[in-house]
């Protein structure tokens, strides 16, 4: 090539990488012009969809964004978060990932359709919501301690009811049961509500619950909360210690919400989006429904999302693989 033809080549691509840059500027400063899709991989009404509806609902009235909230249930929220892995990366589709769509499946199952490293970018972590360890309220528990004890004394027959495999309830009793070096029996149900009846009938000892799904009958009487799986103890729980206090230095296992774009969308736009997050995650409404529902906010940047991810993904693939959990 000569050395005219060189330079005209390198004008060329100069001009059209400018073209791209300035293309991708323009995108992200006439953007939002329509509606942002925000989808909830899980069902109408439950924890995931009110915190999404909430969150919309407070960035709309301090941005003026127009958000349309879409329920795409299915395969542990994976269906709903392959839609968002899958859609333009333009920044009108976005989705709340929690830890089990998010770092749990990816280990846990063999055909993941999408992969949350390569095909999603983090916009900014949400809220965490550990687990409570309870009992029936007749049961002679009243510490861990003392279910450590039991535990012990029958290898392998003390049953802990699980909400579905695979779960953060059932990781956290395998990351319990490796340190306080015990060995249960899993009992596992399809849903929080049959593994909750059994247990309260005695057919299973302990469980780890969400907040929202046993506060109620811990308020009634009906069960008994002796841990909380967080590093600090839950406001609507005070009086319950964390596993961390109770001689398990250290010990975290929480179920973490985090909202996730299409890899590829504009730097530009997630950082406007995650800014329009930390706003709404300060508002009295905003925190007031999060403690409800027994969460704390997080916030931060994307980066720091995207790192906290990270290192989530890669503490439960280690429990995973150490504990043989497999999905039948």
């Amino acid at each position: 090539m000569t050395p005219r033809r060189n330079f005209v080549f390198l004008a060329c691509l100069a001009a059209l990488g400018g073209g791209l840059l300035n293309s991708t500027v323009v995108i992200a400063d006439s953007w939002p012009d329509r509606p942002i899709r925000f989808v909830v991989p899980y069902t109408p009404g439950g924890g995931t969809d009110t915190v999404t509806r909430h969150i919309a609902e407070k960035m709309a009235a301090d941005t003026k964004w127009n958000f349309v909230v879409e329920n795409k249930p299915g395969a542990g929220g994976n269906i709903g978060i392959d839609t968002v892995a899958k859609a333009k990366p333009d920044g009108y589709t976005i989705g709340m990932g929690q830890t089990s769509n998010i770092a749990i499946n990816p280990a846990l199952l063999p055909n993941m359709p999408f992969d949350p490293s390569k095909d999603l970018v983090a916009v900014a972590l949400v809220a965490e919501q550990p687990m409570v360890m309870v009992v029936r309220t007749e049961s002679p528990w009243k510490s861990l301690a003392d279910a450590i004890k039991a535990a012990k004394a029958r290898p392998g027959e003390i049953k802990q009811a699980l909400a579905g495999t695979g779960t953060v309830g059932h990781l956290a009793g395998e990351m319990l049961a490796r340190r306080a070096g015990i060995k249960v029996l899993n009992v596992p149900y399809k849903g929080a509500a049959p593994a909750i009846t059994d247990m309260l009938g005695g057919q299973t000892d302990y469980m780890f619950a969400t907040p929202q799904s046993v506060l109620g009958m811990i308020k009634g009487g009906r069960m008994r909360a002796i841990a909380v799986t967080s590093q600090k103890r839950l406001p609507i729980l005070p009086s319950v210690p964390t596993i961390a206090e109770s001689g398990y230095k250290d010990f975290s296992a929480v179920d973490w919400k985090v909202i996730m774009a299409p890899a590829g969308t504009p730097p530009d736009i997630v950082k406007r989006m995650n800014a329009a997050v930390e706003k709404a995650l300060t508002q009295p409404a905003m925190l007031a429904t999060l403690s409800a529902e027994g969460s704390t906010p997080m916030g931060g940047s994307p980066e720091q999302a995207a790192k906290y991810i990270k290192a989530e993904q890669a503490l439960w693939a280690t429990v995973i693989r150490e504990a043989g959990v497999k999905v039948e």
